[in-house]
């Protein structure tokens, strides 16, 4: 089994690497109903606030028919463009062995253009550093706008009439605070729910816009992308503004990519072509529709379509909607840091398994905490979500940027697309990325900043980190003896033996671990058996067992043993040395091994090769980072660690 963003279990098969084509048609079904349930719930809250911020942006010389008729428009064609055309169509046939997201298509990207001497794109890499910054910042703004624009309906509901007013920041407060304090029971309970909530929020999406639609049915005009065009063109450079509260429409739209190997291709296109897409534009026209028939609709249009009968129903789901799109977006992140983790963006974090049986559901608690403080910080800072909106969407439009950049390598390098084609497909992509992009940062006055400094804080930590780490790792090579040479010393030299194995952690099974130098020096003692133990981290989703542990034989005292792990996998060293027993023979007895590990303690350097303050933050980063016997979750009374000082 395998686990979707959210935690929801589905088969293994839902997986296009294990041929999901298969299906009987009830799983298929299944799989759709799940996708819907995870993949769009973002997307799918954004009718909420769309339609009401765009209106709010036009000038007020443009007559009300050709503003609704515009905007409409525009977001049936970012809807089509964006979301059906670049991510449905194009990049989802760009998978790394069935996943997708930003950091899988760089790590797919970097292994095409792999050079012979095993170096990688420093470009492509910088790319997917900055899409995953960019993911978490969307990431503390999509809670607190979905949350926010349910409860604000609580202000016309029926027999509410300014009552509840200021009672909207504490009640939307409260249900994120719950929100994220779940997080650590796990959420495979509530998942199941997802799917038929979700599913029912999407009909809903569509009988109300449909309902409405024959209120002045001429709104279908807004099929033509003329009617948008010429808009833009009324509204002059507010057009722009505009664009960039047309582009909340289509937020969400990277969840597409970003959760294909939990549901499979096809699940997730037909979820979106069959009940998505068409619900979506069923409400816009409908929106459209009421406010062509009653102006005064467009001051809060999603609300004014709801009959009062169905007013309270309407108000519980779509709070219940906005949470389930919270969730999403709270366990993609917890996904992103592992991805993150595993790829050497960051240092060890403390991540917690909430499943015995279901390996995506895991829980990070210095990543919950995190968002759970930048939500709350930007609930009470915005306190509304059309102040919220202006903050939204720069950070969404960016990693979208970036997909289409790191798409150009899979496009021309792997696919082997010629130069024309290539360019047909990506240049427009581009152009309307950069046209999007552009919008949303003339909202940076407005509170698009927050997104951006956040984003370019997290590029800072994850550049400090990985060049620390190679400074470290260059470092270490450079004052470490090579294993030959250490095992003709030993044959000069014999020390004494002590029963039973050691297995010494390195990063470079080539030269000899800090530890074992510490141990011949200081216990002046050499074991029976010496394992020399690396893991590595593929740049593929998941590893098979077959290919999980890799033995060399250096000689009678010394064997090499390489442990390797996809970047969506936790890494588990005793459950890897059993895999030797299976396949190979050898045993390995838990309790008369010792698993030596060296602790560095860094010092700062002003001639390490980074700035003073860079080398005190990696210190930072170091010191704070998960203790490497529960991170490779070896039984902590095995271990034996042994220090070594070391500047930066």
């Amino acid at each position: 089994m395998v686990s979707d963003a959210a935690g929801a279990s589905v088969p293994d098969k839902a997986n296009p690497a294990n041929g999901h084509d298969g299906h009987k048609p009830q799983g298929f079904l299944a799989l759709v109903l799940g996708s819907i349930g995870v993949v769009f719930g973002d997307i799918g809250t954004s009718p909420l606030y769309a339609m009401r911020e765009a209106l709010h942006h036009t000038r007020s010389g443009v007559e009300t028919e050709l503003a609704v008729l515009g905007v409409v428009s525009l977001v049936i064609w970012a809807l089509i463009l964006i979301v059906t055309l670049k991510y449905v169509v194009l990049l989802m046939r760009a998978d790394n062995k069935g996943e997708g997201g930003t950091l899988a298509l760089m790590a797919l990207a970097r292994r095409t253009l792999a050079k012979p001497s095993g170096k990688r794109s420093a470009t492509v890499f910088f790319l997917g550093v900055i899409g995953a910054a960019l993911f978490y910042g969307d990431g503390i703004i999509t809670p607190a706008i979905s949350v926010l624009s349910a409860v604000e309906g609580l202000k016309d509901a029926p027999g509410m009439a300014g009552r509840v007013d200021n009672w909207i920041l504490p009640i939307s407060a409260g249900i994120l605070i719950a929100l994220f304090m779940v997080q650590s029971r796990g959420t495979h309970r509530v998942a199941a729910f997802f799917g038929p909530i979700t599913l029912v929020w999407f009909l809903v999406l569509g009988g109300l816009g449909l309902y409405h639609l024959f209120d002045d049915p001429s709104i279908l005009r807004a099929a033509s992308p003329h009617y948008g065009i010429v808009f833009l063109f009324e509204n002059g450079f507010l057009g722009f503004v505009i664009l960039g509260s047309v582009f909340l429409a289509v937020t969400g739209a990277e969840a597409l990519y970003a959760d294909m190997g939990h549901f499979g291709k096809k699940p997730i296109q037909a979820g979106w072509l069959w009940i998505v897409f068409p619900c979506l534009v069923l409400n816009y026209l409908g929106q459209g529709g009421l406010i062509l028939a009653n102006p005064a609709a467009r001051e809060n249009p999603f609300w004014e379509m709801v009959p009062q009968i169905a007013y309270w129903p309407v108000l519980i789901l779509a709070a219940v909607a906005t949470v389930i799109a919270s969730q999403a977006v709270i366990t993609g992140a917890f996904s992103v840091t592992q991805q993150a983790v595993s790829l050497g963006l960051l240092p060890r974090i403390d991540i917690r398994r909430t499943s015995e049986t279901q390996a995506g559901q895991i829980y990070v608690p210095q990543v919950n905490t995190l968002l759970l403080i930048g939500v709350l910080v930007l609930l009470f800072s915005f306190k509304t979500s059309s102040a919220l909106a202006a903050a939204y969407g720069i950070a969404v439009t960016g990693s979208m940027f970036v997909d289409t950049l790191l798409a150009f390598v899979i496009v021309r390098v792997l696919w082997k697309w010629r130069w024309s084609a290539t360019l047909a497909v990506l240049v427009p992509m581009v152009a309307i990325d950069l046209t999007f992009i552009s919008s949303n940062l003339l909202k940076i006055p407005q509170g698009a900043w927050m997104p951006l400094v956040f984003g370019a804080v997290l590029v800072l930590i994850m550049w400090t980190w990985t060049k620390g780490a190679q400074i470290l790792s260059d470092k270490t090579r450079r004052d470490s003896v090579p294993l030959v040479d250490l095992i003709d010393i030993l044959k000069a030299r014999a020390p004494h033996r002590a029963p039973g194995t050691a297995i010494f952690l390195t990063s470079d099974p080539d030269m000899t671990p800090v530890a074992l130098m510490h141990n011949l020096k200081h216990n002046k003692v050499l074991h029976e058996k010496n394992v020399i133990a690396t893991v590595r981290t593929a740049e593929t989703p998941r590893v098979s067992e077959a290919e999980r542990v890799r033995i060399e034989v250096v000689n009678d005292d010394f064997k090499k043993l390489i442990i390797t792990y996809g970047f969506m996998e936790t890494p588990n060293v005793p459950k890897a040395l059993t895999l030797l027993r299976k396949q190979q023979g050898l045993k390995f007895d838990i309790m008369s091994t010792s698993f030596f590990l060296g602790r560095r303690s860094v010092i700062a350097s002003a001639h390490s090769g980074m700035p003073l303050w860079q080398d005190k933050l990696f210190i930072f980063l170091m010191k704070n980072a998960a203790n490497p016997t529960d991170f490779f979750k070896i039984p902590p009374g095995r271990v034996v660690e042994l220090g070594a000082q070391v500047t930066v």
